[in-house]
């Protein structure tokens, strides 16, 4: 009995160097992936291609990951689907200690720590829905469009009005040097 859905039965690659499987998989994604505004879902459909190689220290696992990660734009607000493709390799050691981070349990591999490090490192900290998504106006909260008319100048804060003028008029007095 596997220890988790991620978990790989390695009995037949146990201490066997220079042996290889390769397995695909896909399965429903148990619990959510990811904690920011993009994340895997629970009952997302998850494809795993998992090649295991048994070598002198443990086994290793090369995993290709396919999967779907929904949220929201960090802009706009709208609703978000984004591709996840990730790929990783990782050594489980026969016997753990300071140089391998991961451990053969018994007859198995458990691929979910890896696997959640590779996804959740994937997806991006800011999703956008586009590139030149030019999200929600400060004011009015309303999505900002071409069409819009939102003016791309910012509002000057009054305390800098002052020096704005400042530049105004030293523009100016330079423009009627020049032309003397």
């Amino acid at each position: 009995m596997p220890i988790s859905l991620y978990s790989e039965n390695v009995r037949d690659l146990i201490h066997r160097p220079g042996e290889m499987r390769e397995r695909d998989r896909e399965f429903a994604v148990p619990e959510e992936l990811g904690a920011g505004l993009l994340t895997v879902k629970a009952g997302e459909n998850l494809r795993l291609d998992v090649r295991l190689e048994s070598i002198h220290e443990g086994i290793l696992a090369s995993v290709s990951v396919k999967t779907v990660a929904r949220g929201i734009c960090g802009r706009c607000l709208k609703d978000l689907k984004q591709d996840v493709k990730v790929e990783f390799q990782e050594l489980f050691a026969y016997s753990l200690d300071e140089a391998y981070e991961y451990e053969v349990h018994g007859d198995y591999v458990d691929l979910e720590p890896p696997l959640r490090d590779a996804v959740v490192l994937s997806l991006p900290f800011q999703p956008v829905c586009q590139p030149e998504c030019l999200g929600l106006d400060p004011v009015t909260g309303e999505e900002i469009t071409e069409a819009s008319g939102v003016s791309a100048e910012p509002d000057i804060d009054p305390r800098w009005a002052a020096l704005t003028e400042l530049a105004a008029s030293t523009d100016r007095g330079e423009d009627t040097e020049s032309t003397s």
